[in-house]
């Protein structure tokens, strides 16, 4: 019978046993240590093939030598030869182990190394007698001791929290993981691919901000020691973007981590990932032209079809439907706001129909209050809502023939707003007053508040800041999209968790 210190994975159910492992492993890296076998002065190793391109390239008869390493995930040991699966990163692979070709001493050592142990192993692809490709060791080593075990090798690691907190463990046991996050870097691979060949420019802008703007969301404060000043951490890539526009880059995007220091759930993350961008000599119109080829451009790429089955609903993102917010809420809602004329009957119409009244209840908050009730649950198939109220609509320009209305949209899916959209407002006097009243009326919900105006960003509204259509959405909820995602913490690698002490 083998050392029952090597245990497996699956024995390892309670505290006491996973003390005694935990045990067990260090003092394995005691005796490698001692014997002058310390893996951790290993500082490289040569790898020259992948089990992927192993699986990929082999052919019966050829005579393929490799250097492969990676985590140890299993191992089954019968006498003087042994088999085991390798995982480097890139998949699974088998691996032969015979005492008479590495070694009697080496073959020791390996029998005693745990499941989890990262390894180096030098030798030639075969295909067993029940087909599957193989490496038949000639040469191991040990390069990284695993002092924890790997969870329960039946089960994994289920326990979303635990995943969330250790998502490197969720990585190792959980191979699907790995995908969703493969699959997120290809799709801003090919959100930047689609945007670099529509002749837009990517740049950077600050995260750490002077002050916090008048915006609703509510940001995350820090300190500039050098400077001795409070400082932001920005909500918005915005208002910079647009001054390069001003300075003559007419179609910049920035890929840009956002910050927001409010609510959780499956759709809100406190630090998210963002692209806005800005064109210049265009309008809200061209943004949804832009959005809706961008769209199905990236899913075609990344999965192949228009069709995307996403929580057991099935999105056709093949067709967009085009309504107005007034247009929308009629539908749903039955009210049709185009034949309301005051504040006073707006507040009436809610009242009977029990809408939440907004802070301020004008009739354009109120519109968005009666969306927010009756219309957005419905919208899951690909949807753009345009014509927003210029009450909570602070950067976009109005409409010539109705300026209680803005040139915005928004695009939802799946009951999910994906992005917001704007005629972006040029002109700096009605600029100004917006800011003002929006910080103002931020102040008087707030006094506490420390939204200020920018008045940097008017002055170069003043140099002149020509007909711009401007953009911004949630990468991660595109990802939750094409990934079939439930939560944004499921396509984070390390979303915001509060520490378990």
């Amino acid at each position: 019978m083998e050392d029952n210190r090597n245990e497996n994975v699956q024995e390892v159910n309670t505290q006491e046993n996973l003390s005694e492992i935990l045990q067990i492993r260090r003092d394995k890296l005691s005796e490698l240590r001692d014997a002058g076998k310390d893996p951790f002065t290993i500082t490289k190793y040569d790898v020259t093939s992948t089990s992927k391109i192993i699986k990929e390239t082999f052919a019966d008869e050829s005579e393929l030598r490799v250097s492969i390493a990676g985590r140890l995930m299993s191992r089954r040991i019968m006498g003087k030869a042994s088999f085991g699966h390798l995982d480097d990163g890139e998949g699974n692979i088998q691996v032969y182990f015979r005492r008479d070709d590495i070694g009697e001493s080496e073959y020791a050592d390996f029998k005693k190394w745990d499941i989890g142990d990262i390894i180096g192993v030098e030798g030639f692809v075969f295909r067993t007698k029940t087909g599957e490709i193989s490496v038949h060791a000639q040469k191991i080593v040990l390069l990284a001791k695993s002092l924890l075990p790997l969870p329960e090798k039946f089960h994994g690691l289920t326990d979303r929290d635990t995943r969330y907190r250790q998502r490197y463990v969720d990585l190792i046991v959980n191979p699907e993981v790995k995908d969703t996050f493969v699959k997120r870097s290809l799709i801003l691979r090919e959100l930047r691919s689609y945007l670099d060949s529509k002749g837009f420019l990517e740049v950077d802008t600050p995260i750490l901000t002077p002050f916090e703007i008048g915006a609703s969301a509510r940001p995350f404060y820090t300190h500039h020691n050098t400077l001795d000043m409070d400082m932001v951490l920005r909500i918005e890539t915005e208002l910079y973007l647009k001054r390069l526009i001003v300075g003559g880059m007419n179609k910049v995007y920035e890929v840009g981590r956002i910050f927001r220091n409010e609510g959780m759930d499956t759709k809100h993350n406190p630090e998210f990932t963002s692209i806005e961008l800005y064109q210049a000599y265009t309008d809200f119109h061209g943004m949804m032209d832009l959005v809706e080829e961008m769209m199905k451009t990236v899913a075609m790429k990344v999965c192949g079809t228009l069709q995307i089955n996403y929580q057991g609903k099935e999105i056709d993102l093949g067709h967009w439907e085009r309504m107005t917010m007034i247009e929308a809420v009629k539908k749903y809602s039955g009210v049709d706001f185009a034949a309301i004329e005051t504040d006073e009957e707006a507040i009436a119409i809610a009242k009977e129909k029990h809408v939440e009244l907004p802070e301020i209840p004008t009739k354009g908050a109120i519109l968005v209050e009666f969306f927010d009730a009756f219309v957005e649950e419905n919208l899951i198939q690909p949807t753009f809502i345009y014509d927003y109220p210029v009450e909570n609509s602070p950067l976009a320009k109005r409409k010539p023939d109705d300026p209680a209305f803005t040139e915005r949209f928004e695009y939802f899916i799946n009951a999910t707003e994906f992005g917001n959209a704007f005629s972006e407002l040029n002109d700096p006097i009605d600029q100004k007053q917006r800011f003002e009243k929006q910080v103002a009326d931020r102040l008087a919900v707030d006094p506490e508040s420390k939204a200020q105006v920018d008045y940097d960003y008017i002055t170069a509204l003043e140099y002149g800041l020509p007909p711009t259509g401007g953009l911004g959405f949630g990468v991660d909820r595109l990802v939750m999209l094409l990934t079939d995602s439930a939560s944004i913490r499921d396509v984070l690698l390390f979303p915001t968790m509060k520490p378990l002490d």
